[in-house]
């Protein structure tokens, strides 16, 4: 594994201004956040506060205006596209609201997907992919594409091919969205076991409460800024209160 480092992910001063016209848009204002390794933390806010992008700075899918994103101490806004590519492939697993898997793909290749970017032999990609998707509850689906899978079950598929390359880091962005609600609560209780299980540090954006009940830490943002940050215990008196 090399180095354990104590922060997954760190911002520093992280800006993204949009430019339109006259106006500037600061989607991010200067946010500061340090995640450990092996922390669940879910990044919450109004529609338009920052989460997305946010989210998708720390996922190295756009680039800041200023200030630094450090993914196990790697500045990633240095890398070039190739390296962003490596990264993105190797330490960063995507969960999306919409699933995003490939139609035509069984569960199984979709899930052995990334592991042909990451040049895992084939019968390794089978084993690995079979067992990921044993541990999230699929084991008899391998076969099934995904409009043979409900909403969840697809979900479970995406949370599997997310952890297919052994990430340092999953970010979940929205991903009960589009679930009713035992089925969103039962993928929150997923992402959370494996989590401790293999130690995956998640960041999750999300709009849903349920989501604080397994959250280590929540981080608030408004108007691009960090407006608190909060454990789970002090959100729990907060609620009891």
């Amino acid at each position: 594994m090399g180095m354990r480092y104590e922060y997954t992910v760190e911002t520093e001063d992280l800006a993204k201004y949009y430019y339109m016209g006259k106006f500037v848009v600061k989607a991010l204002d200067g946010v500061n956040v340090k995640i450990r390794r092996g922390e669940y933390v879910s990044i919450m806010g109004p529609s338009g506060s920052g989460k997305t992008t946010l989210f998708n700075m720390i996922g190295g899918l756009d680039r800041p205006t200023r200030g630094k994103v450090y993914i196990d101490e790697v500045d990633i806004s240095k890398l070039d596209a190739y390296e962003l590519a490596w990264l993105r492939c190797r330490k960063i697993g995507y969960i999306f609201q919409t699933f995003n898997l490939i139609p035509v793909l069984t569960a199984l290749e979709n899930v052995m997907l990334p592991m042909i970017f990451a040049g895992v032999p084939r019968e390794e990609r089978i084993k690995k992919a079979t067992e990921l998707l044993q541990k999230v509850g699929l084991g008899d689906r391998l076969s099934h594409k995904p409009t043979e899978l409900s909403g969840g079950q697809q979900q479970r598929v995406a949370i599997a091919r997310a952890l297919a390359n052994d990430p340092a880091i999953v970010l979940a962005d929205e991903p009960t969205a589009n679930l009713d609600l035992h089925t969103g609560l039962e993928i929150i209780n997923l992402l959370r076991t494996l989590n401790k299980e293999k130690g995956v540090t998640i960041v999750t954006a999300t709009h849903d409460l349920k989501m604080i009940d397994v959250s280590d830490r929540i981080i608030y943002l408004r108007d691009g800024k960090v407006q608190r940050i909060e454990t789970r215990s002090e959100v729990a008196v907060e609620y009891e209160g």
